[in-house]
């Protein structure tokens, strides 16, 4: 079993003079010395280092209080979400999986040992409560791949305390900085130790990527950023960290729709059926979710109910409805990442990406041709929105007004792609799509709302209980759509008058 932890910490250049005076920290009442710890990692690596490349380590220490395997995620300068399993010989199963979307079929093996002395302080307040530990380390590093010469250096490193203020970090920064002492240029002692001991002949300076320029430029970039986004929140998402299926699912949508609003980019022959798999991925991203929104949704409108309207076991039916529906979708959800068509997914993304499939108008500029392709998406969302509105209510309103949402969303992640390039005009129709894809999404929310109470309603008078609960409930939610549709031609006519690029 791994378990999480979130790791705030700064680390500082160090010379022979050692860790300067911390007694007279504010808030330190105590400085405690621990003494020295061994320490003894080898971190783990493909043979091309796609770890360290998105600034992730992982490692097997031995020595210390922690010792076993460590996974560490980037989330801010000096902050790290850290996965820690026990130690054992061979890599846990749970921390292989949480890097299976960058390393894919490549092999993990060493490439780093990095021994420490830590000479170990805490800092406690007048409770003797450790706000944070302060260490000194002399660290050896020896690279165990690719030749190279071995590195030492000391540095400081400061860690705070689980609960601790982080203000306490600047404090002792400033005592630091007072004494000399420097922040450290390096993000963590493997990114140091990888940067000194690399053969001369394979030591780079990372590179900027260069500025879009063209339209196709424009587009490769949006769609580098989702897929970025979708390696990134894959461990997220097998962790249950909230917000991360639906923001990876977003990811893949906005990437379909690239291909779809630049088909005149894009070659579709190659786009197609990338695109085809992302709507599969989307499917099983979107399981759970849909589910869990309409879950929230009728938990939040019974709670809002006056007691007297509530009549009969109904939260308790909501409970049984929700949990038989959700079923074993988790353990799918994993399943399907842990898949070989999934990595098949990805794998075509990053050739798509280094082999971009680009027609000829993408050489050309940006003004022209992405502007175009949104003004293509934000008229077929106006043809939409007011031919559902003169359809009478129901159902083929509702289908119509699903389509509309549909591409509206089209057209703002279009207009997002094309906020680089073309600037507030096309931020302003973001802005716009936005709002008109929320009043449409409240219609459409309505609509799966009323299909989920039809169905409680016939589950509760089948066993018995009264339905007029649910009823009262389909009644508020047909006034909610009504209240979308009466409010769309007040927000659609000022935006479709206007000039928006």
């Amino acid at each position: 079993m791994a378990d999480a932890k979130r790791e705030i910490e700064r680390k500082y250049e160090s010379d022979e003079s050692g860790l300067p005076d911390l007694t007279g920290v504010a808030g330190v009442a105590a400085v405690i010395d621990k003494g020295v710890v061994e320490l003894d990692a080898v971190y783990y690596d493909t043979a091309d280092e796609r770890l360290a490349a998105d600034a992730i380590t992982l490692r097997r220490r031995t020595g210390g209080a922690d010792a076993g395997w460590h996974l560490k995620f980037p989330v801010a300068p000096g902050v790290r979400d850290e996965i820690q399993a026990p130690l054992s010989d061979t890599l846990p199963r749970t921390i292989a999986a949480l890097v299976r979307s960058r390393v894919r079929d490549a092999e993990l093996r060493p490439v780093m040992r990095l021994r420490s002395a830590r000479d170990l302080r805490e800092l406690t307040d007048g409770q003797g409560r450790v706000l944070a530990e302060v260490s000194v380390d002399a660290v050896r590093a020896e690279r165990l791949t690719g030749g190279g010469k071995d590195a030492q250096w000391t540095e400081i490193e400061v860690e705070l305390a689980d609960g601790a203020d982080v203000v306490l970090l600047d404090k002792v920064e400033k005592r630091l900085r007072k004494a000399g002492v420097r922040p450290s240029a390096s993000s963590s002692k493997l990114a140091r130790a990888l940067a000194e001991t690399a053969p001369k002949s394979k030591r780079r300076t990372p590179k900027e990527p260069a500025p879009p320029v063209t339209a196709g430029d424009h587009v490769l970039a949006y769609l580098r950023t989702q897929r970025d986004a979708v390696v990134g929140l894959d461990p997220a998402v097998r962790r249950d960290i909230h917000d991360s299926v639906h923001s990876m699912r977003v990811a893949t949508r906005r990437m379909r729709s690239a291909f779809r609003s630049y088909s005149k980019l894009l070659d579709r022959a190659v786009t197609d059926p990338v695109g085809l798999e992302l709507k599969w991925l989307a499917g099983e991203l979107g399981v759970d979710r849909d589910q869990e929104v309409l879950t929230e949704h009728l938990t939040g409108a019974i709670g809002a109910l006056p007691r007297n309207l509530l009549v009969g076991p109904v939260r308790t039916r909501l409970r049984t409805w929700s949990g038989a529906r959700r079923g074993g979708s988790r353990r799918r959800l994993i399943a399907v990442l842990d898949g070989r068509r999934y990595l098949a997914l990805l794998a075509a993304l990053d050739t798509l990406l280094a082999e971009p499939p680009l027609l000829k108008p993408a050489a050309g500029s940006p003004q022209k041709a992405v502007a175009k392709a949104v003004l293509k998406d934000f008229g077929k969302v106006a043809v939409l929105v007011e031919q559902g509105l003169e359809l009478p209510p129901g159902p083929e309103r509702d289908f119509a007004l699903h389509e509309a949402r549909k591409k509206a969303k089209r057209a703002r992640y279009a207009a997002e792609a094309a906020v680089p390039a073309l600037g507030d005009p096309a931020s302003a129709l973001v802005k716009s799509m936005k709002s008109v894809q929320g009043l449409l999404g409240e219609h459409q929310d309505s609509v799966m709302v009323r299909e989920a109470l039809r169905d409680l309603a016939l589950q509760a008078h089948a066993a018995g209980e009264n339905a007029f609960t649910y009823g009262v409930l389909y009644g508020r939610e047909e006034q909610r759509a009504a209240d979308a549709e009466r409010d769309l031609p007040g927000l659609w006519e000022p935006i479709r008058g206007g000039t928006i690029l």
